[in-house]
C-alpha cells in the first residue's frame, strides 16, 4: 500500500513539474525568436556592408530554426509578414511585418540606415526576452513543483 503511495506521489510531482514546464514555454520560444532575429539583422547589415550578395543567396547562407525560419521563409518566399506568434505583443507583430516587408527594397545605403536603427530595438528586445526566460521560465517550474507538493501532502 506504501509503495502506492510513493508510485502516485513521485507521478504527480513529475506531471505537476512538467506542466510548469511546458507553461514556460512561451518565454523560452520569446528568447529564442529574438536570439535569432537580433543575429539575422547583424548578419544582414554585415552583407550590405561587404559582399552584398543577392537576398536569396543570403538567406541560403544560414539556417534558422522553429518560429523564426517559419518567419523569415513565410515573408520573404510567400510575401506574407503577418506574424501570429501568441507570445509576441501586437506591438512586436508589426515589428516583425515592417522588418520584413523592407527587406531586399531600396539601395543598400537606404537599408544600411533602416536595419541599422533596428538594431537598438532588436537588441532591447532579445535582453528583455532573456531576462523574462531566465526569471519567469524558473518561477513556473518552481510553481508546478510546489503545486506537486501541495498534492502530494493532501494525498498523504
Amino acid at each position: 500500500m506504501i509503495w502506492i503511495k510513493i508510485i502516485i506521489c513521485i507521478a504527480v510531482i513529475a506531471f505537476s513539474t512538467a506542466i510548469g514546464y511546458l507553461l514556460a514555454g512561451k518565454y523560452r520560444a520569446r528568447k529564442k525568436f529574438y536570439d535569432q532575429f537580433s543575429l539575422f539583422n547583424e548578419r544582414y547589415l554585415n552583407e550590405l556592408s561587404y559582399s552584398r550578395k543577392p537576398l536569396p543567396d543570403f538567406l541560403k547562407q544560414y539556417e534558422y530554426t522553429g518560429d523564426f525560419a517559419k518567419t523569415v521563409s513565410r515573408c520573404v518566399d510567400e510575401r506574407d509578414c503577418d506574424v501570429k506568434y501568441p507570445y509576441l505583443t501586437n506591438e512586436e507583430k508589426t515589428l516583425c511585418g515592417n522588418y520584413f516587408s523592407m527587406l531586399g527594397k531600396g539601395d543598400a545605403l537606404s537599408q544600411k540606415s533602416f536595419f541599422g536603427a533596428q538594431t537598438a530595438i532588436l537588441d532591447a528586445k532579445r535582453a528583455e526576452g532573456d531576462k523574462q526566460a531566465k526569471s519567469r521560465g524558473n518561477l513556473y517550474l518552481k510553481l508546478g513543483l510546489l503545486a506537486g507538493l501541495a498534492i502530494v501532502i493532501l494525498i498523504i
